[in-house]
């Protein structure tokens, strides 16, 4: 891939904890976070359970759908993270013990402490490329296009250093945010216009309630800073023209 090419990803939450309200995911944002700045644009994100059929058709359409995707969840030791398996049958793979990753952590744990739960988290898919772990050494892995992330935010987080050489983006994804004192009705028709007279920039409204008034955020996204630039200036015109108040918020 090179850095003209336009690059995408999904990103496949997995775990009932987040389905079922009692977790709030905070992974998606992060991910897509980073992969903008890359130069990888998130086109899709979908939760679903931990339910093996589920994880592999899903993981089967994805793959073949975009160049990269990112599962976060359903690695560690319990009974029911069953990414890692589930990704070995996606691909037709052995769900076997990682060598390198065993070594990582017996080495990782005191004596004793490495027991047969923990154990469960070098069980991969043969010949996977291990996601080293600084925080707290259980590794991710990857197979193919697809990279298989811890669900705890602050682990998942750490390990994104890693990949840098490992997912290639395309140019960055740029953005610009304005924020008006308004309502997203009084600026419908004239975003509208921006938006057709430049279809090749992503332009998005969204309301936001600040101090006890309303607001819309107006956000710009290029990889072309002179695009983003251009939208900026005709949708101030019409800003200036309606006489809305722009706030920083």
């Amino acid at each position: 891939m090179t850095k003209n090419t336009k690059v995408n990803a999904a990103i496949l939450i997995i775990g009932n904890e987040i389905l079922s309200g009692r977790t709030q995911d905070t992974n998606t944002s992060t991910l897509a976070t980073w992969l903008n700045s890359i130069g990888v644009k998130v086109g899709e994100v979908r939760v679903i359970p931990d339910i093996e059929k589920t994880i592999i058709d899903t993981l089967k359409t994805l793959r073949s759908t975009y160049d990269y995707v990112f599962t976060t969840g359903g690695i560690g030791p319990t009974h029911d993270d069953i990414t890692a398996e589930s990704v070995s049958k996606a691909f037709g793979l052995k769900y076997e013990i990682h060598k390198e990753a065993y070594k990582i952590l017996e080495a990782y744990y005191k004596p004793g402490d490495f027991n047969e739960g923990r154990q469960k988290m070098v069980w991969m898919p043969e010949n996977a490329n291990l996601i080293l772990n600084p925080t707290s050494g259980a590794p991710g892995f990857n197979v193919e296009n697809v990279f298989c992330l811890p669900g705890v935010p602050s682990i998942l987080k750490s390990m994104l250093g890693g990949l840098t050489n490992r997912v290639v983006g395309g140019k960055p994804i740029l953005s610009l945010t304005i924020s008006l004192r308004t309502v997203e009705s009084e600026i419908a028709n004239s975003l509208t216009k921006v938006q057709d007279d430049n279809n090749d920039v992503e332009i998005g409204s969204y309301p936001f309630f600040q101090a006890g008034k309303l607001g819309v955020s107006i956000v710009i996204r290029s990889e072309d800073q002179s695009k983003i630039d251009n939208c900026n200036s005709q949708i101030l015109e019409f800003v200036n023209e309606k006489k809305i108040e722009v706030v920083d918020r």
